[in-house]
């Protein structure tokens, strides 16, 4: 976070803009500037130039990941953490770990998940930071990902069928990957621009669309 604001200022990005961005690639990405830009007081604008950013930092990276991964011959454990803590969407992170093993994707989504627990503490000491009473949304997923793993371990009566729920995620997961994908259009890209700090970008909609895709 603080590398993050100091870049940003040496960068003369706008300041709430170089927030959201530094706590997306911090924590949890495009969950974590949903979760903190309300409360951060963020505009349509700065929403939206953020989540651009960190959508092309997690495209880039699920496609290249896998493959600098194989070239310094990582292993799937190696991998499955160097994702968690490089990459910055839970979705990318799940992406990048399955291309490259099944291990690497347990490793890769616990650390992650845990990561992204962060989205709590900072939300809450932005609003006091604030003085805001915006709602706070917390990371409901991760519970559920808790509950998930409780279940698998300790309740044997449904072992079959929890290969199946797996196999409904990890399609939910691809058709997930997709949206987020499909949110974001090359003009989107050239508005947002090389520095946040510069962008123009006033369409209401693709913040407004972007982020109800990262809350469902």
């Amino acid at each position: 976070m603080t590398a993050g604001m100091v870049l940003g200022a040496l960068l003369k990005v706008q300041r709430t803009s170089a927030f959201l961005i530094s706590t997306g690639t911090a924590i949890c990405g495009g969950s974590a500037i949903a979760a903190v830009g309300p409360v951060a007081g963020a505009s349509d604008e700065e929403m939206a130039v953020s989540l651009g950013t960190i959508f092309v930092l997690n495209s880039v990276a699920l496609l290249v990941f896998p493959t600098i991964g194989a070239s310094f011959h990582l292993s799937q454990s190696q991998f499955g953490l160097w994702a968690a803590l490089a990459i910055h969407d839970t979705s990318s992170v799940v992406g990048a770990a399955a291309k490259y093993g099944a291990v690497a994707l347990a490793v890769g989504t616990t650390v992650k998940l845990a990561r992204a627990l962060w989205i709590v503490p900072l939300t809450l000491a932005t609003a006091l930071a604030r003085h805001t009473k915006a709602k706070i949304q917390l990371p409901w997923f991760i519970a559920l990902f808790c509950l998930a793993a409780v279940c698998n371990t300790y309740v044997a009566a449904g072992s079959a069928i929890y290969p199946m729920i797996a196999h409904a995620a990890r399609l939910g997961m691809t058709v997930t990957l997709f949206l987020i994908g499909s949110g974001i259009s090359i003009a989107t890209l050239k508005q947002v621009g090389p520095r946040p700090g510069d962008s123009r970008l006033t369409n209401t909609s693709f913040s407004s669309n972007i982020t109800s895709r990262i809350v469902v």
